[in-house]
């Protein structure tokens, strides 16, 4: 595999792992959670990080991607890393992109709009009320083998967070 393809199969692994960060021990109910103003839901925040990355497979093997929305978050995420899994498949093999494509369009386009939306689901965590606890991303344990549900455990979290719902207030 080449360089540039390498470093797009770790950004998938990056992306999954910021996925499961935010979902990891998520109540089955916030996958309904809505903040209203047409705002996705985590569930159809996930679904749309799938069709994004299922638009990404169509550069490999042409047709078109829209998936219809499956009972649970659980079912969702799920899908979410086979398309992980499908994509690393696509770029271990070498496949040519079909059409004027490159590796640098993938990034750009899809690739960075599926970890936007990790972001968004790390952010509705927290307005769901249980936010995430901070950690350093440079020292994340990820591999570019594992594009699974099953992510690492940070490798440093921090241990002070202002918005650490089980810590107790200052009253300075």
């Amino acid at each position: 595999m080449d360089d540039k393809r390498s470093l797009l199969k770790h950004f998938l692994a990056a992306l999954a792992y910021r996925t499961q960060k935010a979902l990891r021990e998520a109540p089955a109910e916030f996958g309904d959670f809505s903040v209203g103003n047409q705002t996705r839901t985590p569930s159809e925040l996930v679904r749309h990080m799938t069709s994004v990355l299922g638009y990404s497979r169509t550069f490999f093997v042409g047709g078109q991607y829209r998936p219809d929305a499956l009972p649970t978050l659980a079912e969702e995420i799920e899908r979410f890393h086979q398309m992980l899994e499908t994509l690393a498949a696509h770029l271990d093999a070498g496949d040519p992109f079909l059409g004027d494509f490159t590796e640098e369009r993938l990034l750009q386009g899809p690739f960075a709009d599926a970890m936007t939306h990790a972001g968004q689901l790390a952010m509705l965590r927290r307005l769901y009320g249980d936010p995430i606890p901070p950690e350093n991303f440079i020292v994340a344990n990820v591999s570019a083998d594992n594009l699974t549900p099953d992510q690492p455990n940070p490798a440093a979290p921090d241990n002070i967070w202002p918005e650490d719902p089980n810590a107790e207030a200052c009253t300075d």
